[in-house]
Order: structure tokens, then sequence, then C-alpha cells
């Protein structure tokens, strides 16, 4: 079984009886130990660990080993056998096998009805595994690492005969089937499948075959020679869509029932929600309202994390391209004026005349009229070469040039970029290039790495740092994060008397300020929370929502539906639940739109403010 360690939130793997009582814990390792599975009869239990894989550079694990403990010696004994040992075994092995069916064969011929019957009782019979009497004592000497290179792992399990350990890893573009065989020491990739969604695989009983499914597609690998077989399926559904919903509705309020982080609900009575609610469903034909219905329902909770989804898949739907600029809001003659082009826009390429002031007047040589709306034009273009018709408007001339459009989302990133830019000029400016500024996106080993390099890059000889934290979804990174900002150093680098480091030095030493706003969710709002609790310094901004759960968000089975519950709830020093505990900043800005129209942030410069006026105090 895989648990729980006690007071921490990491997983460990144990026996337990199937009676109940005690559990044995096989693993204390301390780090994340999990998916078991048994092998050799229940003789071998595997389990994948990352002890040994890459780590994110925030302490998350991105890859993992197979380990396996043997639980008698015998079977210990069999794997620790070299290769002329092993096979003088299962000669033996095959010997007695063969005396065992010329047995049974004698017991025919002397009563065959007899044996008929026992036969047929046999067949109808369960066949259950013989007993296997666990060998606990110092077990830890028989638990070894089984695979030889750590990777990203979906799956393992062990051949039958404990030979070859089959496994699911991801090196290049997805999920390939490998195999190992320790006594031989050597690794085979048995089928490129390049499964880049999910993977997963179940051996046959005899270990000639794995039945595997990889994205969407199922198929059969042999071991041997890794030749793969297409696994033909056809099925018809006939869907009764009222009554699914009826079902879904009730699972996803059983599910909140047992999963909501306090079973007080909220002082919610929970089961006059569901007729509550429930009343509605005769009347909803479509998920988009079944999502909203679902919605409405934990929206009784008062809680983050909470609420329905419908995202369905639309391979045909529409997908406005983007050129990477800003249109001029003034312009009223033919085609769309540029106010600005964006930094690293298509429009920027080598040899362009492309500048603000110039007029897009067609696409493709659909002329763009004066006022009308040229974005349909832009449909589906994303990566695909563009005609544009272009005019500079102070001389007249007309050329046309080809760029390639990026998707809406890539222009987002890009218009992303641009605001940390005048962000982190704006703190330099303010600061007279005292203070560095660093803006986490996302709670997410990604948006580490990017303030990782901005702080100990860009900023590394800056007295004080800036960390904005605002608009931030969320994610899981609070511990790197108020860990990286409480280093204090306790010792100095100086070869021949000249400094060239500190430790630690992977954590920032100097004063920092956080700024926030109600824009922060989640893990954004717990690591604000943390920050002030440990005292590592002051926050700006504006009060920040409590939402500091951890969700778990549940995809039905209508894949379109998507639900969340708010599981694991965090206290603070106090005893206090975070969720629904708002978090005031010490510095309360809020920026006034007009100002901030024209260009300022006041809630940066306030933040510069506090750090230039403690920088003056040291």
């Amino acid at each position: 079984m895989q648990f729980l360690s006690p007071t921490r939130w990491s997983n460990e793997v144990g026996l337990v009886p199937a009676t109940g009582g005690t559990v044995t814990n096989l693993t204390r390792s301390g780090y994340e130990d999990g998916f078991p599975r048994w092998a050799r009869k229940g003789e071998v239990l595997l389990w994948m660990t990352d002890r040994h894989g890459a780590r994110d550079q925030s302490g998350w694990f991105r890859e993992m080993d197979v380990y396996a403990a043997f639980l008698t010696r015998k079977a210990w004994d069999r794997f620790k056998l070299d290769e002329g040992s092993y096979a003088q075994v299962v000669d033996k092995e095959k010997e007695k096998e063969k005396e065992k069916d010329k047995d049974k064969e004698k017991d025919k011929g002397k009563d065959g009805e007899k044996e008929k019957d026992k036969a047929a009782d046999d067949k109808a019979a369960v066949k259950l595994p013989d007993p296997v009497k666990l060998e606990l004592d110092a077990i830890e000497d028989r638990i070894v690492r089984l695979s030889v290179h750590s990777a990203d792992l979906a799956g393992a399990e062990l051949t039958p005969d404990g030979e070859t350990l089959v496994y699911l890893a991801k090196f290049e573009k997805g999920y390939d089937l490998w195999k190992y065989e320790s006594r031989k020491k050597e690794v085979k990739l048995l089928a490129k499948l390049d499964a880049e969604d999910s993977a997963s695989f179940r051996l046959d009983p005899e270990g000639k075959k794995a039945v595997v499914l990889a994205d969407e597609s199922m198929m059969t690998v042999e071991l041997e020679s890794g030749k793969t077989k297409p696994i033909k399926l056809s099925a018809k559904l006939e869907l009764r869509a009222e009554e699914e919903r009826a079902e879904l509705f009730e699972h996803a309020w059983r599910q909140t029932l047992k999963k909501f982080y306090v079973d007080s609900m909220h002082g919610v009575d929970w089961p006059a929600m569901k007729a509550a609610y429930a009343r509605f469903l005769p009347h909803i034909d479509n998920n988009r309202d079944f999502a909203e219905l679902i919605s409405e329902m934990q929206g009784e909770l008062n809680a983050s994390h909470t609420g329905g989804r419908y995202r369905p898949t639309r391979p045909d739907a529409d997908a406005t391209a983007a050129l990477g600029f800003f249109p001029d809001p003034a312009w009223s003659g033919e085609g769309v004026r540029i106010l600005e082009v964006i930094e690293k826009s298509p429009l920027q390429t080598a040899g362009t005349k492309v500048k603000a002031g110039v007029v897009i007047a067609a696409i493709d040589g659909k002329t763009i009229a004066p006022g009308a709306n040229w974005y349909p034009l832009l449909n589906r273009k994303a990566g695909t070469p563009v005609r544009l018709s272009l005019l500079d408007p102070s001389t007249q001339k007309r050329w046309e040039e080809s760029v390639k459009p990026i998707g809406w989302g890539d222009q987002g990133r890009l218009l992303y970029e641009r605001w940390v830019r005048t962000r982190r000029a704006e703190v330099e400016r303010l600061s007279g290039g005292r203070i560095g500024y660093a803006h986490i996106r996302g709670m997410n080993e990604g948006a580490y790495r990017e303030i990782f390099e901005e702080i100990f890059g860009r900023a590394v000889d800056k007295e004080a740092i800036v960390l904005d934290t605002r608009f931030n979804g969320g994610g899981n990174l609070v511990e790197a994060l108020t860990v990286f900002l409480s280093g204090k150093v306790y010792y100095r680098a100086v070869p021949r008397g000249r400094q060239i480091g500190s430790e630690p030095g992977f954590r920032w030493t100097k004063p920092s300020i956080v700024v926030m706003n109600e824009g922060n969710y989640s893990d954004a709002h717990c690591f604000p929370t943390a920050y002030k609790e440990l005292g590592l310094g002051e926050t700006v901004g504006m009060q920040v929502p409590g939402t500091c759960t951890s969700v778990w968000w549940e995809r039905l089975q209508d894949r379109s539906l998507v639900f969340g519950i708010p599981e694991v709830g965090y206290t603070v020093a106090s005893g206090k639940l975070t969720e629904n505990m708002h978090l005031d900043p010490d510095h309360p800005v809020d920026n006034d739109p007009a100002i901030e129209s024209a260009g300022r942030d006041e809630q940066l410069e306030k933040a510069v403010s506090v750090l230039l006026e403690k920088l003056g105090k040291r």
C-alpha cells in the first residue's frame, strides 16, 4: 500500500494485513515512494521512487526509479544468482515440472471419470495463488534499485519469472516501452510509442506480451522481439444523456461531501443543497448549463477552488492569429494604423520597413475598409505566411511584406514580457539603480527558474529586491520561494582577501518586499501569508482573498466536464485556517486607473520607497 508519512506530506510504501493491523513501512526514505505493485506471486514488491532522479530547481522531482523489496529470502537468493547458477536452477525446475506432468498422466489412466469431474471442478473454481510467508526481518537488506537509469516513468512491471523489468519511460517526444534484463545488465527499447499525453500497460499472465494503451491507441508488444500489433476495438454506445447528467450530478455532490477540506461544510446543509439544485436537472440539455449548475451548487459553500467547467474540444473552432502590434484607435482611414510594434513581434524581421505609423491596408489581397473588423482575415493563420499590403502615410509609399502571424496566446506572452520590462525599468529609475525587480507569473518550476535567473543574474549586485506577485494564479511553490528569500550569510568566500561570494549561495540574503493584489489566487495567497508568518519582509498592494487550499480537480467520464474541490486546508501558527482568511498588506495601495494609464505604478512606487527607507537605516 501507499500511505502518507506521519506528520509529513510525503508518500511511503508498506505492507498491512488484509484483515487490518499495523503498517510495515518498507521504504522509510523521506523521498517520494509510490505506485506499489506485486511481482513473483507475492514474493517481490515493486514501487517507484524519486531518490536518485533529476529534480526541478524548485525542489520537485522530474524522474523516478524502480525499487524492489524481496519479501522472502528464497526470492532474494534467486535474484543474486549469476547467469550460470540461475540457468542450473531453471533446468532443475523444468525437470520437476516434467515429473509432475508424468504423474498427472498416470493418474488420468487410473480413474478417467473422476479426473474429468475434478478437472471440471478445478476449472469452475477460482484458482488462488499459494500463500507466501513473508520474512520481514532485516528486510532493509533485501531492497534494491532495480532500474539502471532514472526517467520520467508512467509504469513498470516485472515479468512472472522475475527476470525482466518492463517500463514506460519518456526521454524524447513521449513515453516509449523499454525492458531491462537485470541478470544480463541489458537495456533495450521495445516499442517507440511517442505517447505524449498518457501511457499505461499490463503484462499477460505468461509474461510474453505487454498490452499497451498509448494516448488513445491500444496494441500488444511482444517482449522478445518488440513486434507490435494494433488491437482493433469496436463498440456501440447508447447514451441516455439525461440519466448520465443525473449520475454525474450525484457523483459531484458526493465527492464534495467526502473530500471538502472541513467536514463542517462551512456550516452549509449539503443534503439540502442537493435537493435544491437537483430539481433543475430535468430542464438542462447541454453540458455548458450543467457545469454552471455544479458551480452554483458548490458556490453555496463560499470556498475557493470549486465549481464546474465546460471545456469542449473543437478542432474546427475559430482561432484568430496575431501580428504583434497595437492598433491606433485614433486612425479613421483605410486599413489599420500601427501605434506600436511589440518587442519580438512577427513584424520585427530583418529588412522590414514596418514601424509605428505604418498602415496595414490589406491582408492577403483583401482590402480593409475604414472602421472594418479586420480580425477575421487572420482566422486560422497562425504559423502560415500572409501577405501584408502596407502604406506609409508620411510618404504615401506602398509596398508588400510576407509575415508569419502567431497565436493569440503567444502574443499574450509578448505583452507579459513587455509589462515586466517596463516594471523593471521603473524600479531601476525610482531606486537609482539600487533595487532589483522580479515578477513571478505562476507558482511553478518554470516561473521559479525565471526569478532565479533574474535575481541572481540581472539583480545579483542590487541591495534589495522587489518580488512582484500580482495577478499570479497559483500552483505549488510556496516552500521553495520562502526558503529562497530566507537566506542569512554564514560564510564569505575571500581568496587572498578578495570576496568572490558568500554562503548560502542559492538563497537571497538581502532585504526584499512583496507586491500583491486582488488577482493573487491559491498558492499566490499562501506565499505572501507564509512570507509574513516567517517575518521575511513587508507587503505592499491590496488585500489578497483567502484562497490558500490544495485542490482536487476531477475530470468526469464526459471529458468536457471538470469540477473542483478544495481538499486540503492549511493553518497558520495561530491555528486559523487560511481558506477565507484574507491577507491585508502592510502598506495598502490601490492603483488609480487614471494614474496607471498615464504610466505610473503607485504600488511599485511604494515598494521602492519602503525598501529605500530600510536601506537608509542599515
